[in-house]
């Protein structure tokens, strides 16, 4: 098992997010991929590396350029409005919904801010474009090891902040660069003509469904809370099922809160069946342990001993596989959760 760390991930460490009216501390920190790595240094799993310089041409391959430009060098404009902001991190504060256009970009900071984003809980910070791009970069690098002649099995992104929830132009659910769809993009791109991106995080992945929606190359699938009552709402419903030459590409499992070990791993199994079927090559794991029992802000109730089951069931496929790091908000567990994957992973 290849491990690709992220060395840029603590420059990302916002302040607070804005949460039912009030900036609070934010719950996305350097100490969750901290706990991991202090987990693997009690428990190696494998050669832990750092990945080369990600191009901006791959980037491209699944964020637009106007999008890339504006999270490159949005820190310094925000600095440029008033050298105060250095004590504070940005937050969008306004968003154009249904009717609005989007295809004009305002000059506005604010207004740019709100465009590129769909919530007020993300905060962009003064290295957040850096520990973005080298999560990325940790993210492609593990694509290639296991597509390449001497590949791997598994090789893993451990890198934060997050990226299942970014989309080809927005950021959102502390996630700023879609690490797991550049995965499968660099999975496609290395010769895999099937590639499935398996969600097991709390939270829906609509930044992942929605940037392969009309894609039949690239199956998604997502384990998560229902969407009626559990961010980020507005996708994640079963009968989403892809569009155009994606019909039938896309497969979304809702689970009502509270949902304990066996009735998600019944879904677990349902999820790898149907990859099965698709016929994959290769397999990107969005790996989000915020279904664990003590997370604060999800609604499962798995226990740190089901995740080395779960490594198990994902190791079942036999695929060569990247797993990206998601969420899981109960920081002092998460290391050993994220680990309990792991290992089970390579004991199958």
């Amino acid at each position: 098992m290849l491990l690709y760390t992220n060395p840029q991930h603590a420059r990302h460490e916002g302040r607070h997010e804005m949460f039912r009216g009030q900036l609070v501390p934010c719950h996305e920190t350097p100490a969750r991929l901290q706990h991991v790595l202090s987990e693997l240094e009690r428990r190696p799993m494998g050669e832990l590396r750092e990945p080369p310089p990600i191009p901006r041409a791959t980037l491209e391959r699944v964020h637009s350029a106007r999008y890339l430009d504006f999270l490159r060098g949005a820190w310094s404009e925000w600095i440029a409005l008033d050298p105060a902001n250095a004590a504070v991190d940005a937050l969008p504060s306004v968003w154009p919904i249904r009717g609005f256009r989007d295809d004009v970009e305002p000059a506005n900071f604010a207004a740019r801010m709100g465009l590129y984003s769909f919530d007020s809980g993300t905060p962009l910070t003064a290295g957040t474009w850096a520990a973005a791009e080298a999560g990325a970069a940790c993210a492609v690098a593990a694509a290639k090891a296991v597509m390449g002649t001497s590949a791997e099995r598994v090789a893993v992104a451990l890198t934060r902040p997050p990226g299942h929830h970014a989309g080809a132009d927005f950021f959102g659910g502390y996630c700023f660069l879609n690490n797991a769809a550049l995965a499968a993009q660099a999975l496609r791109d290395g010769g895999a003509k099937r590639v499935a991106v398996l969600d097991v995080d709390y939270h829906h992945g609509n930044g992942t469904q929605s940037l392969f929606y009309e894609r039949p190359d690239v199956l998604t699938v997502s384990i998560h809370g229902d969407p009626r009552t559990e961010y980020p709402f507005y996708l994640g419903h079963a009968d989403e099922r892809g569009e155009g030459d994606g019909f039938g590409h896309n497969l979304n499992l809702p689970l009502p809160a509270g949902t304990g070990f066996a009735a998600w791993r019944a879904t677990l199994m349902q999820a790898l069946e149907h990859i099965g079927h698709y016929g994959a090559e290769a397999l990107v794991i969005a790996l989000g342990v915020d279904t664990y029992e003590g997370d604060p802000i999800s609604r499962f109730t798995l226990a740190s001993a089901d995740y080395l089951q779960v490594g198990r069931d994902l190791a079942s496929l036999r695929l060569p596989s990247v797993i990206t790091l998601e969420g899981g908000y109960a920081v002092a567990a998460m290391g050993v959760n994220v680990v309990n994957v792991l290992e089970g992973f390579v004991a199958t």
